[in-house]
């Protein structure tokens, strides 16, 4: 590109500019030295960069660029998963990656790098029953990306994975919307869903499995603060939250307030007061007890001894009843999780007594007389 075709000649610092970069980073425009067919079909990844350049200057593709990027969209099918995926991170990552990844959707290059984002493009239906899914997403994306924090912070910008499951966390919807009786739409288990595809993506892509896994739980775990604000949870539905989320409650934070995109301002406002009520319980809780990694109030060693168990599934199931308890009713003091463990050990198979098995025994030998009298 014009832009990265300017060269300083040292020692006398004199710019060399011979494509006129500085006059389209003025007017801030990307244009190719020669024609833009010509420098995608030498490498067709810098229809990539073209995308990655839009969202780290905020600036517009050239008009002979994006109808070059359209017409040679799928020639990036022939470069490697690695060099798009790097491009891709650094696109997300930028300063203005919604720009970005709209020049991606506009130009057919998504169909071939992310299709799930471009099929958010739904059709519209007449009655406008359901929100622009595509649009509600990159503005969740600009929204998480907001909400990032300086590099002491909890989420320091950029944060790649807070950002691709904001742009991912709807890619559940285009297969699992239903027109209900009534005339309303329905998305079930588009989060269950959207985890799946945003997973199977990113393994194409070639993604750290590490990356693959936190970006997926985002995607996941994105519904499920909606109806706290209608009912309120239990201490335990707020500890199952906490734990479910792990080191991605941050994250989760921020993923769940930017997807609050409603012009409807009350609405708007109640979510966002109730999730301000769920922070505050979630900080209460913590000033009694240890969120972060909640675990039973036995270790397996001293599940083992309590029933006299050697190591196997049955202590694995004791494990989890003894978490479920944990979850349910808060810290336990040893001897009260002693007890509700031989308690519930009482009502498992194996602990049932032996019964002897009883066989029949062999028909009695017909005695003589004489051998009976002996």
């Amino acid at each position: 590109f014009t832009i990265n075709a300017m060269a300083l000649r040292l020692p006398s610092l004199e710019l060399i500019d011979p494509f006129g970069g500085v006059r389209d980073l003025d007017a801030s425009v990307l244009a190719t030295p020669g024609s833009p067919e010509s420098s995608f079909s030498d490498d067709p990844l810098r229809m990539m960069r073209a995308a990655r350049f839009a969202s780290q200057l905020g600036i517009s593709v050239h008009d002979d660029v994006r109808l070059a990027m359209s017409q040679m969209a799928e020639r990036i099918t022939i470069i490697s998963a690695e060099r798009i995926r790097d491009e891709l991170v650094k696109l997300i990552c930028g300063a203005h990656p919604r720009i970005g990844v709209d020049l991606l959707v506009e130009t057919g290059l998504a169909e071939f790098v992310l299709p799930e984002v471009s099929a958010l493009r739904l059709e519209s239906d007449e009655h406008h029953r359901h929100k622009d899914v595509y649009q509600h997403s990159l503005q969740v994306l600009e929204q998480a990306a907001a909400l990032e924090t300086d590099a002491d912070g909890a989420v320091p910008a950029p944060d790649f994975v807070l950002r691709f499951a904001a742009l991912m966390h709807d890619v559940g919807k285009p297969a699992t919307r239903r027109f209900e009786p009534g005339g309303a739409v329905s998305f079930r288990h588009h989060d269950m869903v959207g985890s799946k595809l945003t997973a199977k993506r990113m393994k194409t892509l070639r993604f750290d499995n590490d990356t693959i896994k936190a970006v997926a739980r985002l995607v996941e775990l994105h519904m499920r603060f909606y109806g706290y604000g209608d009912a309120g949870w239990s201490d335990s539905a707020v500890r199952r939250y906490v734990t479910d989320a792990g080191p991605l409650l941050e994250r989760l934070h921020r993923l769940t307030r930017s997807d609050v995109t409603t012009r409807n301002q009350r609405k708007a406002e109640r979510l966002a007061f109730a999730y301000d009520d769920l922070e505050d319980r979630i900080a209460a809780l913590r000033e009694q007890e240890s969120l972060d990694a909640v675990r039973p109030d036995l270790d397996g060693a001293k599940i083992m001894a309590v029933l006299n168990l050697k190591p196997g599934p049955v202590v694995g199931r004791a494990y989890k009843f003894l978490l479920e308890e944990r979850m349910e009713h808060g810290p336990l003091k040893p001897e009260d999780a002693e007890a509700r463990l031989l308690a519930w050990w009482a009502g498992q198979p194996e602990a049932a007594p032996v019964v002897p098995e009883f066989h029949e025994s062999p028909a009695a030998v017909e005695l003589s007389p004489n051998e009976e009298s002996k």
